[in-house]
């Protein structure tokens, strides 16, 4: 099943003692390129994350976003510090002594200044951390995948309906290259009629010179190539592997086959064609950019 690389995920875990949310979202890009906001103290989480999301995730450029919360305060220790208290308890007292103030010092003011009070983490296990962390973010990156799949499948309907758009006018031109040559050959005789004056024509030459234009035109090579681009296309769309890089080559090939044809095109209906098939395969072009 093919995937768009644009998608979101989200999910969040409360245990007894921490929130845990995790989102992931990606966009568009050739290779996979992440970036992450996690909270401070657990930076040490970004290469897991990333070694995890890239084992499920081949291209896009990812975002992931991580917060954890602690609840109730259980791994957090509060310190008075002392000596700092002491310090603007005492130069306070001095410059109310100079400046013959009222000594109004309570703790409500003395909390307000700072480095009064220390918030102080007590060690986590990192293992259990990361364990817990993974747990959430293996649910966000399935709700990504999922939606990512999705999104797949509506591209994918709308290449096929592309594809078989493309194979309709590729009959139309298989059709018209041989009646291409048929009245080239009774324009030729037609003139020659003309020009000699219902002498006895070469017949031979007529149909040398036909089967020169004849070979001239020719597109069968370039339809049948453009055929088995089209069958692999399809095939490929089938796979459940990455298969955006493999797309882009095919267009590069198809759109090869329709400049060919074009160049050789004697036929102002083959030419519109040409046209409108050049205009389908650019759309193909741009659909195959978002998927991974």
């Amino acid at each position: 099943m093919i995937s768009s690389m644009t998608g979101y995920g989200r999910a969040q875990n409360i245990t007894e003692t921490k929130d845990i949310t995790f989102e992931i979202k990606a966009v568009n890009h050739r290779f996979f390129e992440f970036s992450s906001r996690l909270p401070k103290n657990y930076n040490y989480l970004e290469d897991k994350i990333k070694t995890y999301v890239q084992s499920r995730v081949s291209r896009g450029k990812i975002e992931v976003a991580l917060t954890i919360f602690d609840i109730g305060g259980n791994n957090a220790r509060i310190e008075m510090n002392k000596s700092i208290a002491e310090g603007y308890i005492s130069a306070l007292r001095e410059f109310n002594e100079s400046a013959a103030l009222k000594d109004d010092i309570t703790l409500s003011s003395i909390m307000r200044f700072p480095d009064v009070f220390n918030v102080k983490k007590s060690e986590e296990d990192e293992d259990t951390i990361w364990n817990e962390v993974k747990a959430v973010a293996e649910k966000a990156v399935d709700g990504f995948i999922a939606m990512r799949r999705t999104e797949g499948e509506r591209l994918k309907t709308d290449l096929e309906t592309k594809l078989d758009y493309i194979l309709s006018k590729v009959e139309i031109v298989e059709k018209c290259s041989p009646e291409t040559v048929a009245a080239y050959r009774k324009n030729l005789y037609d003139k020659l009629k003309e020009v000699l004056n219902d002498s006895k024509i070469d017949e031979q030459r007529i149909l040398t010179e036909a089967a020169i234009f004849s070979e001239k035109i020719a597109v069968d090579e370039e339809t049948v190539r453009l055929r088995s681009h089209i069958a692999q296309f399809k095939n490929i769309l089938s796979t459940e592997t990455a298969v955006g890089r493999k797309l882009d080559f095919l267009v590069q090939e198809m759109n090869r086959e329709i400049n060919t044809i074009g160049s050789k095109a004697q036929n102002t209906e083959i030419t519109n064609i040409v046209i409108d098939v050049k205009s389908e395969i650019e759309k193909i072009r741009e659909q195959i950019q978002n998927l991974e």
